[in-house]
């Protein structure tokens, strides 16, 4: 019995020996979980961040590039800070921030990294470099920001900013992750894709204060990261930076293109800013400080602007007038001020004649002609029909419509419809007396610059238009989609343009802007004034040059200047002469328009009329001053 118990015992000893010993076995040479463990303390996954994708303009001069700089990134499961104090001087940051951020971090995730000091110069890293390995938890991760050669073309370019959570749900963990940069707006944005390149990881082992030791595993695991590819732009950057030159101290936009393919010469918006202030640690400072700017230079006039045409809707008039047969081009028209006002000016003989002197009654009769066609003998339902006939012609133009730039943001400006006139007189309640100021471009009538630009190129094309695109290469390879090399035409036939055209020549050389007529250089434009009911009217020109075998097509607003021969002509002008010969050959117009500041002399206008009604300068008071300051100046014009 005795012997038996003994070797029961020893038999469970023996079998109790065996199972520690293959549980050994197991946790020492099979199972690799504490192993993993083990390195996962000693071995620091980077991510390689690519080079964001280059942009040129269309000469191969750079507008975006790269610039390096570092985040301190940190992992709060491995923060050992001993001396908060010394901490605090070699990072320059104050206690509270520190703390702030460290919890973040922690909100964030106690074991994954995440940017604690965003984009350090190479200079501002340098300081703290030999410091870092006295501070476990914190390393070092290289990326780059943009930088721009020219500083322009801000609102067209964009910007890169951090990810945001909502962006990373909805693009994806495998595509974005926190501390990652998207583009926001511009080029930066639609082309987000092609730029931005693909990310790679480096693995490297590091002690335990966190100083690497060299490459695990000669970098077996290791992937490269891809470049972002380069884009080559339609703009030419010398003629954007003069315009924008040109338009400091004003509101509006320049936008000018190539009326044979629709490429984007340049895209001015005023006033704009120093794209290098949305770049760095300055980032949200400076971002904050635009968005709360007056005179809003983070809005891209070019594209979201919506103003009345003005008199350059003439052109689109005497097209329909001539399409239908609805007047003789060369008759003539009394200039009958008691039925619309009107600028004095000579005789405006035919429609030749009535676009060289801007003739408001003349077009307020074509408009009549064009409603009232004697469709039908109820006055509101011939009206309505006549219309309809011109909603028709005008939307082939591509107004009240977006065109489909490659940009973000654009609106479609407005042509109002039959229905909308339905809905605010009621059906068969209006006729050409409620609307005939649609006639002379203003009503309800609005566009944006760009599809100002793109009328005057659908014009010097004798009615087609290419869209408009800013960008036309990717890496090495044609970047222009089939939809920007289609021919877009209108529902006027190519041989009534001639009267128009002829009309636009005589505009500049002999009309209402023959003070920014060219030497050498025969081009046709329009000139605008466009009502605002909030101030001084804007002004407005649109052109084409040269007269036969057009390089260039262009618009220009500039709110609160008044008449489109004052300032939109002569700046466009100085655009054509500039983009066609590289010289300007009138430095005393070209001095003029440089140095009028219109924004100062209406915020000391401001300041007088605040000060004389007792009010105090909110954004508020100040619209509302001015706006009655200028409508009564309007008023006494008219009278007079």
């Amino acid at each position: 019995m005795f012997e038996q118990r003994k070797y029961i015992i020893q038999i469970v000893i023996v079998a109790v020996g065996v199972i520690y010993l293959l549980k050994l076995l197991w946790l020492q040479v099979i199972d690799d979980t504490f192993k993993n463990e083990a390195m996962q303390n000693s071995i620091q996954r980077i991510i390689v961040y690519p080079y964001r994708g280059v942009i040129f303009d269309r000469n191969g001069e750079m507008l975006v590039a790269n610039t390096p700089v570092f985040d301190i990134m940190i992992v709060p499961k491995d923060v050992r800070i001993r001396d908060t104090a010394a901490f605090c001087e070699a990072f320059s940051l104050p206690v509270e921030e520190v703390r702030a951020k460290i919890k973040e971090a922690k909100k964030f995730s106690k074991v994954k990294p995440s940017v604690f000091i965003p984009t350090l110069s190479t200079e501002d890293w340098a300081k703290i470099q030999d410091k870092m390995v006295e501070y476990p938890g914190f390393y070092v991760q290289a990326r780059s920001v943009r930088n721009y050669p020219y500083k322009c073309m801000a609102n067209a370019l964009g910007y890169i900013g951090e990810v945001s959570k909502e962006r990373i749900e909805l693009l994806g963990k495998d595509n974005y992750r926190s501390g990652d940069y998207i583009g926001i707006s511009g080029i930066e944005e639609i082309y987000e894709k092609q730029l931005r390149g693909k990310r790679g990881v480096r693995y490297v082992m590091v002690d335990v204060k966190g100083a690497e030791k060299g490459r695990f595993k000669d970098g077996e695991l290791d992937t490269l990261s891809v470049a972002g590819e380069n884009l080559t732009s339609t703009v030419d950057v010398k003629l954007q930076a003069y315009g924008e030159k040109i338009m400091q101290g004003k509101t509006g936009s320049i936008v000018a293109l190539d009326p044979s393919t629709g490429e984007i010469l340049c895209l001015i918006s005023a006033p704009t800013y120093d794209p290098n202030l949305l770049v760095g640690k300055n980032f949200s400072k400076n971002y904050t400080e635009l968005y709360r700017n007056y005179n809003k230079p983070l809005y891209n006039r070019a594209l979201q602007a919506m103003y009345p045409p003005g008199s350059t809707f003439k052109i689109i008039q005497s097209l329909i007038g001539i399409q239908d047969q609805l007047i003789d081009s060369n008759r003539t028209l009394p200039c009958n001020k008691g039925l619309i006002n009107c600028h004095n000016h000579p005789p405006a003989h035919g429609m030749r004649g009535a676009i060289q002197h801007s003739c408001n009654p003349y077009f307020y009769m074509l408009y009549n002609y064009m409603l009232q066609r004697g469709i039908s003998t109820n006055p509101y339902v011939d009206a309505a029909h006549g219309f309809d006939i011109w909603h028709h012609y005008v939307s082939s133009f591509n107004l009240g419509k977006k065109l489909g730039i490659d940009l973000p943001n654009e609106k479609s400006g407005r042509i109002p419809s039959h229905a909308f006139y339905d809905k605010v007189y009621g059906k068969n309640r209006w006729a050409f007396r409620t609307i005939f100021s649609l006639g002379i471009g203003q009503g309800e009538i609005l566009v944006v610059p760009l599809q100002m630009a793109n009328l005057a190129a659908t014009i010097a094309n004798k009615g087609y238009y290419y869209k408009p695109h800013i960008i036309k290469k990717i890496g090495n390879r044609n970047a222009v989609d089939t939809m920007y090399t289609k021919k877009h035409y209108t529902k006027i036939a190519p041989e009534n343009f001639t009267t128009v055209t002829n009309g636009m020549f005589d505009v500049v050389n002999f009309g209402t802007a023959y003070r920014s007529r060219l030497t050498g250089i025969e081009y046709c434009g329009k000139t605008g004034t466009a009502q605002n009911p909030h101030g001084e009217d804007h002004s407005v020109f649109m052109a084409f040059a040269p007269r036969y075998n057009p390089k260039i097509a262009i618009a220009v607003y500039v709110e609160n200047a008044g008449f489109g021969d004052k300032w939109a002509a002569p700046i466009a002008s100085l655009m054509i002469e500039k983009y066609l010969t590289d010289t300007i050959t009138r430095p005393e117009i070209e001095e003029k328009m440089i140095n009028k500041n219109i924004i100062k002399y209406n915020e000391a206008l401001a300041s007088v009329l605040l000060k004389k009604e007792g009010l105090d300068s909110t954004a508020a008071n100040v619209k509302m001053v001015l706006r009655n300051y200028f409508k009564e100046k309007m008023a006494k014009k008219r009278r007079h």
